[in-house]
């Protein structure tokens, strides 16, 4: 099993930059992948980026270039940093991990949910 607690959320200007951590314990080593998903109220919980054991990277086209996520200590920790922030970005955001043991199937495990507000 995996237990995330996340961090960071706040509220920022827009044009501001955010760093949210999420930190991981638990069966570390069986986590492939880590992920940041965002909920806007009224809204479907969407992908924002994910990083694989391997390191690599992917990002949803209204972040690319403007949001980063890294490994701060294996998959242990993982970090969102966040840069020209805009109103369109305030959502709680989430930490999610993939579990995969030898056998049976994959796992998914949340954070609580840290919330990000951009307003003027």
């Amino acid at each position: 099993q995996v237990q995330l607690v996340e961090s960071g959320g706040g509220l920022v200007q827009p044009g501001g930059s955010l760093r949210l951590s999420c930190a991981a314990s638990g069966s570390i080593i069986r986590i492939s992948a880590m992920g940041w998903y965002r909920q806007a109220p009224g809204k479907e919980r969407e992908l924002v980026a994910f990083i694989d054991n391997g390191g690599r990277t992917n990002y949803a086209d209204s972040v690319k270039g403007r949001f980063a996520i890294s490994r701060g200590f294996g998959m242990s920790l993982v970090y969102l940093q966040m840069n020209s922030l805009k109103a369109e970005d305030t959502a709680v955001y989430y930490c999610n991990a993939k579990y995969s043991p030898p056998y049976g199937p994959d796992a998914y495990y949340w954070g609580q949910g840290t919330p990000v507000t951009v307003s003027s």
